[in-house]
């Protein structure tokens, strides 16, 4: 559902509105009204809607004001105005600063159906874009992730090496897995392999050494310290289930 919120300082308008259209039809809801600028700024400040309906000519601060603190805080937010014929000059300029549309007084149901259809659709289109991104973010970090697991057993394995790889230089793809990954490479690197460490600690046989040689430590005993670090006990005490000591 999309909140709205209608700036009107004619009693009679804003309730025209609510009852012109079946908001809930078209996903959109609660309905706020304000019935000045000013008013509607404080409102806007606490609950943020997703459209904002204004008229133009109002006490205290106008519609134009108004769209321009909100387009400013809150550049997400679709504005419409309210408008009469001696105004439409003047809205049209609005328009120019970032309003969406507008509803030319006297207005029917269908102008107002049509309006908040249009601003609906662009509203659906960028939540859809916005959760596309995300997941292509979620499925680009996974990719990342397993990119480096691959290698977990290359000492020599590095970011200059995967940058390589992948085709970026190793600044930008530095700045690429502390922001998908949330941390430097050579810590998430590390992490990983101990990580794989701890699972074949767990599940074979097989000497400390040859777990450290198969998750990328050449140094035994830097294996051991890293470990101790990151998981509180030595591998053998991890191995045989002992408390940290």
């Amino acid at each position: 559902m999309f909140s709205i919120l209608i700036v009107e300082d004619e009693y009679l308008v804003r309730q025209g509105i609510r009852s012109l259209v079946d908001f809930k039809r078209y996903q959109v809801g609660p309905i706020n009204e304000a019935e000045n600028g000013l008013i509607a700024w404080q409102m806007i400040q606490k609950e943020q809607p997703d459209i904002l309906l204004t008229d133009i000519n109002m006490p205290q601060m106008n519609g134009i004001q108004l769209a321009g603190l909100v387009k400013e805080a809150y550049p997400d937010t679709h504005i419409v105005f309210l408008t009469g014929y001696d105004e439409f000059d003047y809205a049209l300029s609005a328009l120019k600063l970032g309003a969406d549309d507008y509803l030319l007084k006297p207005f029917s149901k269908e102008d107002v159906e049509e309006m908040i259809a249009k601003v609906v659709k662009k509203l659906s289109l960028e939540h859809k874009s916005r959760h596309l991104k995300e997941l292509v973010q979620e499925s680009q970090a996974s990719e990342l992730g397993k990119r480096i697991e691959a290698h977990l057993d290359d000492s020599e394995f590095s970011l200059k090496s995967l940058a390589q790889e992948l085709g970026f230089s190793p600044n930008h793809l530095s700045l690429l897995v502390k922001k998908e990954l949330g941390i430097p490479f050579q810590d998430y690197l590390v992490q990983v392999r101990i990580k794989q460490a701890k699972l074949l600690l767990l599940t074979t046989d097989l000497k400390i050494y040859e777990i450290a040689e198969r998750c990328g430590f050449e140094d035994i005993n830097y294996f051991s310290q890293r470990f101790k670090h990151l998981v509180g006990q030595t591998p053998r005490q991890f191995r045989k289930g002992e408390g940290n000591q």
